[in-house]
């Protein structure tokens, strides 16, 4: 029965152009069977879980993001709520977080601050791992931070709600760290985003001007007065700013080992440096 419910709802999936069709239609059964992946085997759905199963197969198919769906993303070490209004965390920003963990290992009580947080799991990750650290949240959108608060709470880290720019003026040249996963894809690339990220994904967390550096501009700019001189950052952006994306930052003549980083797939995903 089971084997027969996922190739059904895999071929289903599949024929809607959803990447990974059998691991969703596995991931959804376990969701509505209350069981993981491993115990699909073990279970026998009653018919309002086959009822719920069939729904979510169906919205699944009109590419509804499947962490939509069950309600939550894995984030490292951490599993986080989400759902409309906040971009959905990926998993090449968990390298990112643990490049700037191993920077800052040997700092004692470090302060970091985490740019566009949406969801919140950059800053839950790092206090997590880090319960020595300070750490502090910026978003601007509302609907995103009612997410994000929902994911720190517990933490430790600090939530603020508002534009970066400008942001946090009373820790300038204090911060050991800044991360930040910011909006950066090209207004121009609108055809070649899914329709996962393009149709549920929050406006505000993608689109950053013709070249997809407009927020990485502000991003580098905030990043430079609230760092302390030898303070280290990480910037994700799209695989094709692997050289644009550095530049900006260099371009600032404010920090030095300024270099791009490679994500496990081998692709350019995010930048990083120290202040001068």
């Amino acid at each position: 029965m089971i084997r027969d419910l996922l190739a059904k709802a895999t071929a289903e999936l599949q024929a809607a152009g959803v990447a990974s069709p059998d691991y969703d239609a596995a991931e959804l059964l376990a969701f509505v069977s209350g069981v993981s992946r491993l115990q699909l085997n073990l279970v026998t759905p009653t018919p309002e879980q086959l009822t719920q199963y069939d729904e979510l197969v169906a919205r699944r198919a009109q590419r509804e993001p499947l962490q939509h769906l069950t309600g939550t993303a894995a984030f490292r070490y951490r599993e986080l709520a989400v759902g409309p209004g906040v971009f959905v965390p990926r998993p090449e920003t968990e390298v990112l977080v643990g490049w700037i963990l191993d920077r800052i290992a040997d700092v004692k009580d470090p302060v970091v601050v985490d740019l566009c947080s949406g969801s919140g799991a950059i800053a839950g990750a790092v206090a997590t791992e880090r319960p020595d650290s300070t750490v502090h949240a910026v978003e601007l959108s509302p609907e995103a931070c009612v997410w994000a608060r929902r994911n720190l709470e517990g933490t430790g880290a600090t939530l603020h709600e508002g534009d970066i720019d400008g942001c946090l003026p009373e820790l300038d040249g204090l911060v050991d760290a800044v991360i930040s996963n910011p909006p950066y894809i090209p207004l121009t690339a609108w055809e070649s985003v899914t329709a996962e990220v393009r149709d549920h994904d929050p406006a505000l967390a993608l689109w950053s001007g013709d070249d997809g550096l407009d927020e990485i501009k502000v991003v580098a700019a905030t990043a430079g007065r609230l760092l302390k001189p030898g303070g280290w950052f990480g910037c994700e952006h799209a695989d094709v700013q692997g050289e644009s994306a550095p530049a900006v930052f260099a371009s600032t003549g404010l920090f030095t080992e300024v270099r791009d980083q490679l994500d496990l797939a081998g692709r350019h995903r995010f930048a990083t440096g120290r202040r001068i």
